[in-house]
């Protein structure tokens, strides 16, 4: 259309002026058609630079419509904070009245159904029931993470809707069944219970919570980092750590959901203790399926379908046989559980020694290097080779780049010659000639429309496919890496999808619509100086002056732009994993009151990129503006020169045409200085993306790897080990562990000894640092990881399940084929879940929402049991496998699965064969039945036999049994 508006421009300007040169009192001159005509070029070319750019505004538009959504969202809960009444003396009196109350995600499920429930003021109250009856869901309520459908919650005699919600949450410690712990240093894990809370008063929190000890032993003490989501220390280490955050805020209200379900049993009666010590300064509400723990409590409240159905003193509702007389006598499951005959003095030095022990095995946080060999080369090249399966598009796109690159020295070309015409002197060839030209402008047009088409579609075309498979490659390439390239700080989640997600487009920033301006800029250049030297070699010499001052600013933009796209990147990346770490626990946040604490933290994460980009920015403004002033400058000094040359018997014609190609090649690298930005970061994406791409993972199949058949015999031979991100500090220190075929070994030791260590052995997460594991005689090394994982089932303490629906979810234990309806609701059932499914509206078919938080922990742990059996796998793993379970959940599942598991004479008759079963516990009386029990003690099996045999050497697994709670 522009080239059209030439031709007309042209054809009826030159028409204006013949008319106007028969006239004498004509003032129409050639020199005013080209004013007019520059006017309009200037316009119409400063719009055509600027239409790229049009592009940011749809995508700014799109993502503003979702930034907004999320800004101008009214949250109904949260009003309240900084709003509303302040208990001058909290007391701690709670009170449910006729509360009704379903989860938003689930409306037609109703969890709470007219619940009346009464506190007072410092008792201990325990809540207990069967899994999805609303326990947790009443913790949530206190905490107002939710408001009741119907009825009210009383604090003090004021409703809960009434009070400052920041206040109210500020008055509560929760210590949550799977406590989370953020990415710093322990003391300011423990601080954001209580931002003002001094060393000293850190330090008496860890001391009730049973923490200081191994604290002092870390090697930075309180100022050791403890990974994402405290993934450098064990359950019971995360478990206290949670417990002084709650404490250190001296709150009225302790909210205990299952606090202790995740500690050893030298560590659990310490902290139980230091609990049960707390709770008398405040009112304490207890979540608990162990009902071992809650005996002591002022009342105790069974809650059924979402109605409180009994309560009283432990002694009274044992006295009335009712359902908490049942679901206490289903825990018992033999009479050894009350053979404990240890007096407290011995309890207590023995708890010492324990503490002693899990010392030793505390580490120092130490980033490893890894020889990952990044690709240095940041050149164009390296970047279409990852672009060349889309190459019929490149080579088309680059080919319309290269012809509209050429039409703007073309242009010059037209323009020049359909202004020498005027300089004819018989009117009839002045007209014909420029009707010529003018058809040459509507044919340049029409050609420039083509080029443009296939350059901005086909580049379109190539950089997406490209986005999408580096998308995909990097996805692969994570999920290939061995679980130490994972404990490293800086692969966390936040900064691994960061580069997911940004790294992945960035790359398209050096391909595509930017590849072809570059391309456009040198034929336009290429062009231009030819020309300009063809038609007059002097003139263009003047204007190639020019030249490296353009070149010269280009050159610092680059710079310039590079440097700031490595701060950028790192400056996002940790923005990012703040982001991510305050959304996916806002339950905790929110708990600690620590949103605005995440917020500042985001900010600070920003700030330090945002004064490095203004800096840069007004340099890059300057060079930028001097690159689009440099044109003028040229465009000067050419007009200057030529004036002389035309004196000299230069058709002037040849003057334009020299000083609009040479002006025409400054514009073309004015806009390719305008993508430098993307193109740099494009390049260096690029070779974040191939370092990833090509890093070879540390655990891996070698080229003698070689499927095995899985008969279930593994053996431990002299294994030393030490995590890669803490290789000073040894796990296991020469173990030797024989598990035979169908055979079940139990692991049972103080936390961080090195029980789950040797778990994660057998699945190879890691390989030892020393000493061999080996599979029926095979080293696991010569294995290929896929038949070696495939015979393995897994259940761990604290399940990860899928934003998916329940049946996919158990599906997932088998992938290798397509697992029947059928056999899920088999291994549903097996698991003792398959009836709470069924309860559900959309039964198999119910979505779990991110991490299953849809269901309670004793649920999340069911539907995983049912996973790990759809796999029928030839070694089972449970790493404390029913630690979340409710009474009468664990009753059916311990007495009538996994003792048939355990039990290879017992197994049920659907089972062929027999399976090899490793075994971690806490809670001993799960593992009584065990084939062998094998108690690790500083990296070594200090003790291994029977259940029988070992009290009978009253030795460590004797201590450890003693201390059991009653």
């Amino acid at each position: 259309m522009i080239y059209a508006s030439y031709a007309l421009a042209f054809w009826y300007g030159i028409k204006l002026v013949l008319q106007d040169r028969d006239d004498p009192d004509g003032t129409y001159t050639p020199g005013n058609m080209v004013t007019v005509f520059f006017s309009v070029m200037t316009g119409s070319m400063n719009f055509g630079i600027s239409s790229p750019y049009i592009e940011a505004f749809g995508i700014s538009k799109a993502a503003g419509g979702k930034i907004f959504q999320v800004i101008d969202n009214e949250p109904v809960i949260n009003l309240s904070k900084g709003n509303g009444a302040k208990i001058e003396d909290l007391k701690g009196n709670i009170r449910f009245k006729k509360v009704k109350f379903q989860y938003p995600s689930r409306k037609d499920v109703e969890i709470l159904q007219g619940l009346d429930l009464e506190i007072n003021s410092g008792e201990t109250v325990a809540l207990v029931g069967t899994s999805g009856c609303g326990k947790s869901t009443v913790i949530q309520l206190i905490q107002r993470f939710y408001d009741p459908i119907e009825g009210e919650i009383y604090l003090d005699g004021e409703n809960l809707k009434d009070l400052d919600l920041t206040w109210l949450r500020s008055n509560i410690g929760v210590v949550g069944q799977e406590p989370v712990l953020f990415g710093t240093t322990v003391s300011e894990n423990i601080k954001y219970g209580n931002p003002n809370a001094t060393e000293d008063e850190i330090k008496t929190a860890a001391k009730k919570a049973n923490a200081h000890s191994f604290i002092k032993a870390l090697p930075d003490g309180y100022n050791t980092i403890v990974g994402e989501r405290g993934a450098q220390l064990s359950g019971g280490q995360k478990q206290r750590i949670a417990i002084a955050r709650a404490l250190v805020r001296n709150p009225a209200i302790l909210l205990l959901d299952e606090a202790t379900s995740a500690l050893d049993n030298t560590s659990e009666a310490k902290v139980q203790a230091a609990l049960d010590s707390a709770s008398k300064e405040c009112t304490t509400i207890i979540v608990a399926h162990r009902l071992s723990t809650i005996r002591g409590a002022n009342k105790i409240v069974v809650i059924s379908q979402g109605q409180v159905v009994e309560q009283g003193t432990h002694d009274e509702l044992m006295e009335k046989k009712n359902e908490y007389y049942n679901l206490v006598t289903t825990q018992v499951q033999s009479s050894e559980l009350v053979q404990r005959s240890q007096t407290k003095e011995s309890n207590a030095q023995f708890a010492e020694e324990m503490d002693n022990i899990s010392i030793g095995t505390q580490n120092q946080l130490v980033e490893y290097e890894e020889d990952v060999k990044q690709n240095k080369k940041d050149s164009v090249i390296e970047v279409i080779k990852m672009n060349s399966p889309e190459w019929p598009q490149i080579v088309l796109g680059c080919t319309g780049s290269i012809i509209m690159g050429c039409a703007m020295p073309v242009f010059a070309i037209l323009f020049g010659s359909i202004l020498g015409t005027l300089a004819l002197g018989d009117e009839e060839e002045v007209r014909r000639e420029s009707n010529k030209f003018s058809l040459y402008f509507v044919i340049s047009g029409i050609i420039a429309g083509l080029s443009t088409f296939f350059q901005m579609y086909m580049f379109g075309i190539a950089g997406e496919k490209l986005t999408k498979r580096i998308r995909i490659q990097m996805f692969q390439a994570m999920l290939r890496q061995e679980i130490g390239f994972f404990d490293k700080k800086s692969n966390g989640v936040g900064a691994l999808c960061s580069k997911l997600s940004s790294d992945a487009a960035l790359v398209q920033g050096a391909t595509g619509q930017r590849i072809g301006t570059i391309l456009q800029s040198i034929a336009t250049l290429i062009l231009s100086i030819g020309l300009s030297m063809y038609y007059e070699w002097r003139l263009g010499l003047v204007a190639m002056a020019f030249t490296p001052l353009i070149l010269l600013a280009t050159f610092f933009e680059r710079r310039n732009t590079r440097n700031l796209s490595g701060h950028r990147d790192d400056s996002l990346q940790n923005s990012t994993k703040i982001a991510v770490e305050g959304v996916g626990n806002v339950r905790t946040v929110a708990s600690l009151g620590c949103e605005d604490t995440f917020h500042n933290i985001y900010i600070s994460e920003l700030t330090p990129y945002l004064k490095r980009n203004l800096l840069s920015t007004h340099w890059r403004a300057l060079v930028f503006g001097l690159s689009r002033s440099l044109m003028f400058f040229a465009y000067s000094a050419c007009m200057y020169y030529g004036g002389y040359l035309i004196r000299d018997g230069l058709p002037y014609e040849n003057v334009f045409k020299v000083s609009q190609a040479l002006i025409m090649g400054t514009v073309s690298i004015a806009n390719a200085l305008a993508f430098a930005p993307n193109f740099t970061k494009g390049i260096e994406a690029a070779r974040k993306v191939q370092g990833l791409l090509t890093r070879i993972p540390k655990i891996r199949d070698t080229p003698n790897s070689k499927d095995k058949k899985n008969e279930g015999n593994l053996l431990y031979s002299g294994i030393h080990f030490s995590y890669p991100t803490r290789e000073g500090v040894p796990v296991l220190k020469g173990l030797d562990l024989t598990v035979l075929q169908g055979k079940t070994v139990a692991l049972v030791g103080p936390s961080g000894c090195g029980k789950s260590t040797i778990i994660q052995l057998a699945e190879r997460f890691y390989d030892p640092s020393a000493g061999e594991v080996f599979l029926d005689d095979e080293e696991f090394k010569s294995i290929t990881l896929d038949t070696l994982r495939v015979h393995l089932g897994i259940v761990s303490q604290e399940p990860n399940l899928f934003n998916k629906t329940i049946a996919e979810n158990i599906a997932y234990g088998d992938n290798s084929r397509v697992v029947e309806s059928a056999e899920i609701i088999e291994a549903a059932k097996n698991a003792n879940i398959h009836n709470f499914i069924s309860s559900l509206p959309a039964g198999y078919e119910t979505r779990l929402g991110e991490k299953g938080t849809q269901l309670s922990g004793g649920q999340k742990q069911r539907v995983a049991i049912a996973r790990a059996l759809v796999r029928n796998p030839k070694v089972l793993l449970l790493d404390e496998a029913t630690s979340a379970l409710d009474a009468e959940s664990e009753k059916v599942f311990e007495i009538e699965q996994l003792s048939k598991i355990l039990l290879y004479k017992k197994l049920w008759t659907t089972l062929k064969k027999g399976r090899t079963c490793i075994t971690i516990a806490h809670r001993l009386t799960t593992i009584q039945d065990a084939d062998v029990i094998c108690v690790v003690d500083e990296g070594t099996i200090a003790e291994m036999g029977t259940h029988a045999e070992l009290l009978e050497k009253q030795g460590l697994y004797y201590k450890l049994h003693s201390l059991q709670p009653k």
